[in-house]
């Protein structure tokens, strides 16, 4: 690669050394320099890029985001996130399948839980807009999913079929299959559907790191890695097509044992080291979603019904699986919702901790919605945050049927991002996309204002006290999720020798009103000094 030298640019480094530079020094593929114009002697000749004072920051990384599956949902799904009726709803599935008569399996992606739901979702409601063709379509969160008879009868799913562990099959009043699947009863029936092709999840795969781009993003980690993804991403870098970093965490289940989960995540670390993609971590869902009702709490839930949902390892589980996958040094990164299973995951880690002795893991427990009061400090002392900032507001649209479940008394509790901080935890940004937007910009603005954006007539704060700073949420983008993909050492800071990385934006984030920060468009994204993404409007070229 040619040198080449940015000037005239607000480079926020993420350095405390420097914090604050004009130029940059790029040479193969790594920063050789940073700070003023003198640094233009260290390359005399070379080529230079005026910024016009832009603002220049790291690449940003998510790191908890599904990345092959929300591409190729891109490429392959119909997007139903935007319904708000069963027309519309109805419409969006029925144009797709007429418009893909080429996939083995129809798709939907998106459907929202406020609207729609066990009630109103059935096989039958599905049926006339598939034909007989199998397909499923999932909820905003795809922790559930209504399948069509065609699919169901595929899958082999009737009236005698058990629920899988932990998964549920939805019944009528005679036992009968009504076509929706909650939790691990979908990836036990689509293990006997049609699959997509490689080229497919190729395909898709180009399409999400594409969107990634775009919004600045230059590594992630995919939050469930199973045979599918490891297989995918590693043809992807054997074939020079990643413009990304991407970390795995490897899906653990309750069928796992201590031994044949070691055993098996080893195996997928030791295929794929990295540098662009690497097994690093145990992915565990502890619970589900508030929304169809299987997030496991402390106390029952507020609403009518009632009830709660258990954990989906055992204690005994937990600290067996977590201290032997600690042991083993991979990073463990748990999926909660509920506090129970927040208090069930620090027990895991806890008991990991006295058994191994600390080192610089960096485990997490991402989505956090609803942590007890208690487990705040033992959060700062046992593991990282991963949060999704973006789900901190009140919708202006869609009902959150979360809060009903949450009730009053424990909505101080509910992404309490300030309560985890101050003790010392630290925090990580994401996005778990698709199940929400991918655009950091978006989830940076609501982690500070706790609103929708202006353009969405947004309600009041949800509660305004639990915000996070401007410093905090780019720290969250950059530094901490370096942290967190187990990049510290050369990502994250734009500092000599570390991978040229970065991003150019059309505003500076730091000095523009916080609600106009979602606004905010990414002109130039660099992976390793080369150009991964150029805004079709925008002068500059690297």
């Amino acid at each position: 690669m040619s040198d080449t030298l940015l000037i005239n640019g607000r480079i926020h480094t993420m350095d405390p050394g420097l914090p604050l530079a004009s130029a940059l020094l790029i040479r193969d593929g790594l920063i050789a320099a940073v700070g003023g114009a003198e640094i233009a002697a260290l390359a005399p000749g070379v080529r230079q890029v005026d910024l016009g004072g832009r603002l220049v920051l790291p690449g940003f990384q998510d790191p908890h985001t599904h990345l092959l599956s929300g591409g190729t949902d891109l490429t392959t799904a119909a997007q139903l996130y935007d319904a708000e009726t069963l027309h519309d709803l109805a419409r969006l599935i029925q144009d797709h399948t007429a418009r893909r008569p080429d996939l083995p399996l129809i798709i939907g992606a998106g459907w929202q839980p406020g609207y729609f739901g066990d009630h109103n979702l059935t096989a039958a409601w599905v049926d006339p807009l598939t034909g007989h063709r199998p397909a499923l379509i999932y909820d905003s969160s795809f922790h559930s999913a209504c399948f069509n008879t065609a699919a169901l009868e595929m899958a082999g799913i009737g009236t005698d079929t058990p629920d899988p562990p932990n998964g549920h099959i939805l019944r009528d009043t005679a036992g009968r299959p009504t076509g929706m699947l909650h939790e691990d009863a979908i990836p036990w029936a689509l293990e006997r559907l049609p699959a997509f092709t490689d080229d497919q999840l190729i395909e898709g795969l180009l399409a999400g790191q594409a969107h990634a781009n775009r919004h600045g993003i230059t590594g992630v980690i995919d939050a469930k890695i199973t045979a599918t993804e490891a297989r995918i991403y590693a043809r992807a870098a054997r074939e020079n097509l990643l413009t990304l970093r991407v970390a795995g965490a490897a899906h653990v289940s309750e069928a796992d044992t201590p031994e044949s989960a070691v055993a098996r995540l080893s195996a997928l670390r030791a295929a794929h080291p990295g540098p662009d993609f690497h097994i690093n971590a145990a992915k565990f869902f502890m619970d589900g979603v508030f929304e169809n009702r299987t997030a496991a709490c402390l106390a029952p839930y507020a609403d009518g019904p009632g009830g709660n949902a258990p954990c989906m390892f055992t204690r005994d589980q937990t600290l067996a699986l977590m201290t032997a996958l600690d042991a083993a040094r991979f990073q463990i990164h748990v999926h909660v919702i509920g506090d129970a299973a927040c208090t069930r995951a620090l027990d895991g880690l806890e008991a990991a901790l006295a058994a191994n002795g600390p080192w610089p893991a960096s485990h997490q427990i991402t989505h956090l919605q609803l942590v007890a009061a208690q487990d705040f400090p033992r959060l700062a002392r046992l593991a990282m945050a991963n949060i999704q900032p973006l789900w901190a507001r009140f919708d202006p649209k869609i009902p959150d049927i979360a809060l009903e479940m949450i009730g009053p008394s424990r909505l101080p509790q509910t992404y309490a991002f300030r309560d985890m901080r101050d003790p010392g935890t630290p925090i990580t940004l994401s996005s778990d996309w698709p199940v929400s937007t991918l655009n950091p910009f978006e989830i940076i603005e609501t982690a500070i204002t706790r609103q929708a954006r202006q353009v969405e007539d947004p309600g009041p704060p949800f509660l305004p006290d639990q915000a996070l700073s401007i410093g905090e949420c780019v720290a969250g983008y950059t530094v901490q999720a370096a942290r967190a993909c187990w990049r510290e050492g050369y990502s994250g800071r734009l500092t000599p020798g570390f991978s040229a990385d970065l991003i150019v934006t059309d505003q500076d984030i730091f000095t523009c009103p916080p609600t106009q920060i979602s606004a905010t468009r990414v002109l130039l994204t660099l992976f390793r000094g080369r150009m991964v993404w150029r805004d079709p409007g925008c002068d500059l070229a690297v």
